[in-house]
C-alpha cells in the first residue's frame, strides 16, 4: 500500500463519520439496556440476569465477553507483523475453552450462586476464602480494565483526531461512565443484551472483511499467503519461529504465555460469572458450546485479515502507524471499503471495549457486594436491596478508579496487563477452583495459601520483568518496549511468569492442604452430588 493512502495519524477516514456512527451505537444500546432494567427486581435479576437467558443467548454473550479489543486488533495485528506465531494467539485462546468446557462450565453452574467465591466457600471457612477470592477477583478485573480502558482511549482519540492528553483523558472518561451506566441501570441483564449485540457486530464485521479479502485474492489463499510473504520482504511469515524462535529465551517465553492463555481463561472472574446467568447446568455446557463454534469461527476470520492485512496494507506501514500491529484492522478496512467501512468496524471495536468493560464492571461490583459487603462484613444477614445498593456504588467507584487508571496508562505498554490478569487467573483461581471441585482432603489453608501464594509469585514476577522495565530501544520510535522508560530493574527473564506461577499457585495448594487436618467430608460429599448431578443446586439461589 503507498504511503500516500495510510491515513494520517490524526485523519483517520472522517472524524464526524466516525462519531456519529458510534453515537448511533450507543444510543441504540442504551435504548436495550434501559429497556432490560424493568424487569430487574432482585438480586439474583441484578448478578445473575434472572438466571433467564438460554444457552444459545449466553454463548453468544460468553463470546462477546470473550473476544475483546485485544482479539480483534491485537491479534490481527500480531499476525500482519509476525505470522504463524501471531495465529499462535488465536489458538491458546481457543483451545482455553475446551478447559472451561470439560472441568468447570456445568460444575461451577451447579455449585455456585453469583460469584466464584461461592464454589471456593462451600465447604471451607466462608470468611478468609471469600475474602481471598475477591482480592484476586479485583486483580484480574482491574488489570483487565486498565489494559481496555487506555485501549479505548487510544482508538477513539486516534480515530477523532485528538492528539494532546487532555482530549485523550476526556474520552477515556466518557467511556468509563458509559461504562457505569450500563451497570448501574440494566445490571448483568442490560449488559448481557449489550455484549449479544457486540458479539453479533464483530464476528459480521469480521466476516464481511473476511470474504473481501479473500475476492481481491480470487478465493485462493495460496495466492494471499504469497502476497503476503513478498510484502512482508520475504520473512518467513507462514514459517513458526518468527517472534518465539529466536532464544532459548523467547521460546520458553511462549511455553509460559501459553499456559497462561490456556489455563488463565477457566478462571477468570467474568467469564465465570456468565456460567450463572442460564437456569440449567445443561444450558450451562450449551452456552459453552456456542461460544466455542463463535469464537474459533472468528479467530479463523483473525487468520485472512492478519495475512490480508500485511498484503494489502503492509508490515512496514502498520508498524509505523500510531497504534503499530493494533492498527491493522482499521487500515485493512480504510484498504477495502474507505472511510464508511473503516467508521463501522471502528465502532465494532469501540462497542466491543464497551462490552468487556462493563462485564468486568458487574464482576468486580458483584465481588465486593456479595462477597466482602454480605458474606464477611454482614456475615450474611444483608437483605437483597442492600446488597444491590452496594453493588451499585461500588460499580461507581470501580468506573472512576478504571478512568483514572485508564488515563495514567494511556500511551503506555498495555499489553503486559492483559497477560498479567491470565496470569493471576491461572496461577490463583484457577488451582483453587479445580482442588475445591475435585479434591476431597482440600481445606481453607490450602485455598489460601494457593490464592495469595499464586496472586503475589504473578504480580512479584511481572513487576520484577522485562514487561515493566529493561526492554531495549525500538529501532523505529527509539523508545523503550518497557512500560518505564529509561530505567531497569527487572530481574526475571521472561515476559509473562506463567510457566513459575501456575505450578507455585498448585503446589501451595497442595503444601497448604497436608500441612493441615482440618477437612469436611460431608460438606464435600454434598458439593460433589450437587456439582456432578445438579441436585440441590437452586437452593444456592437463596439465602
Amino acid at each position: 500500500m503507498p504511503p500516500s493512502l495510510v491515513p494520517a495519524a490524526t485523519d483517520v477516514g472522517s472524524p464526524t463519520l466516525n462519531i456519529t456512527i458510534f453515537g448511533v451505537f450507543v444510543v441504540i444500546t442504551l435504548g436495550i439496556v434501559i429497556r432490560a432494567s424493568r424487569n430487574n427486581r432482585s438480586a439474583a435479576d441484578f448478578y445473575a440476569g434472572g438466571r433467564a437467558f438460554t444457552g444459545q443467548q449466553n454463548g453468544i454473550a460468553i463470546a462477546g465477553d470473550y473476544l475483546s479489543a485485544a482479539s480483534f486488533l491485537g491479534i490481527a495485528g500480531a499476525i500482519a507483523l509476525n505470522g504463524y506465531d501471531g495465529f499462535l494467539y488465536s489458538i491458546g485462546f481457543l483451545v482455553a475453552w475446551l478447559v472451561a468446557l470439560l472441568l468447570v462450565a456445568e460444575l461451577l453452574r451447579n455449585a455456585g450462586k453469583y460469584t466464584m467465591a461461592d464454589v471456593l466457600s462451600f465447604r471451607l471457612r466462608q470468611r478468609p476464602v471469600r475474602m481471598a477470592a475477591a482480592i484476586s477477583t479485583l486483580a484480574v478485573c482491574f488489570f483487565y480494565l486498565l489494559a481496555q480502558m487506555a485501549g479505548a482511549g487510544g482508538l477513539v482519540a486516534l480515530l477523532l483526531g485528538i492528539e494532546d492528553k487532555a482530549g485523550q483523558s476526556l474520552v477515556i472518561a466518557v467511556v468509563g461512565v458509559l461504562m457505569i451506566a450500563y451497570v448501574l441501570i440494566g445490571g448483568m441483564k442490560g449488559t448481557t443484551w449489550v455484549q449479544i449485540i457486540k458479539a453479533v457486530l464483530l464476528i459480521i464485521g469480521a466476516g464481511v472483511m473476511f470474504l473481501w479479502v479473500l475476492g481481491k485474492f480470487g478465493v485462493n489463499l495460496s495466492s494471499l499467503f504469497g502476497d503476503a510473504v513478498e510484502a512482508s520482504g520475504g520473512k518467513k511469515v507462514l514459517d513458526p519461529g518468527l517472534q518465539y524462535g529466536k532464544t532459548g529465551t523467547t521460546k520458553i517465553d511462549f511455553i509460559s504465555l501459553s499456559l497462561a492463555l490456556v489455563l488463565g481463561t477457566a478462571g477468570l472472574p467474568h467469564v465465570l460469572m456468565r456460567f450463572y446467568t442460564v437456569p440449567s447446568s445443561k444450558e450451562a455446557r450449551r452456552s459453552v458450546v456456542w461460544a466455542i463454534w463463535l469464537i474459533g469461527i472468528f479467530y479463523l476470520f483473525t487468520l485472512v485479515l492478519g495475512y490480508g492485512a500485511a498484503a494489502l496494507v503492509g508490515p512496514k506501514e502498520i508498524a509505523a502507524a500510531p497504534g503499530k500491529a493494533n492498527s491493522a484492522a482499521p487500515l485493512l478496512a480504510y484498504e477495502l471499503g474507505g472511510e464508511l467501512l473503516l467508521g463501522v468496524i471502528s465502532a465494532v471495536a469501540f462497542a466491543t471495549i464497551l462490552a468487556v468493560v462493563a462485564g468486568l464492571t458487574i464482576t468486580a461490583s458483584a465481588s465486593l457486594s456479595h462477597d466482602i459487603y454480605n458474606s464477611v462484613i454482614k456475615e450474611g444477614t444483608a437483605t437483597q436491596a442492600d446488597e444491590v445498593r452496594v453493588a451499585r456504588i461500588t460499580a461507581v467507584v470501580i468506573g472512576i478508579l478504571a478512568i483514572l487508571g485508564g488515563i495514567l496508562a494511556n500511551g503506555q505498554n498495555v499489553a503486559f496487563l492483559v497477560a498479567l490478569a491470565f496470569a493471576i487467573a491461572a496461577s490463583a483461581n484457577l488451582p483453587t477452583i479445580l482442588y475445591s471441585l475435585f479434591w476431597r482432603r482440600f481445606n481453607t489453608r490450602g485455598a489460601l495459601w494457593s490464592i495469595y501464594g499464586g496472586l503475589i509469585t504473578a504480580l512479584t514476577l511481572i513487576v520484577f520483568s522485562p514487561v515493566v522495565s529493561g526492554k531495549p530501544a525500538d529501532p523505529v520510535t527509539g523508545k523503550s518496549l518497557s512500560m518505564l522508560q529509561g530505567t531497569d530493574f527487572h530481574w526475571f527473564a521472561l515476559d509473562n511468569p506463567g510457566i513459575v506461577s501456575i505450578p507455585v499457585g498448585f503446589l501451595l495448594g497442595w503444601i497448604g492442604t497436608v500441612t493441615s487436618t482440618e477437612h469436611n467430608e460431608a460438606k464435600f460429599a454434598e458439593m460433589e452430588v450437587r456439582s456432578l448431578t445438579g441436585h440441590g443446586a437452586e437452593k444456592a439461589t437463596s439465602h
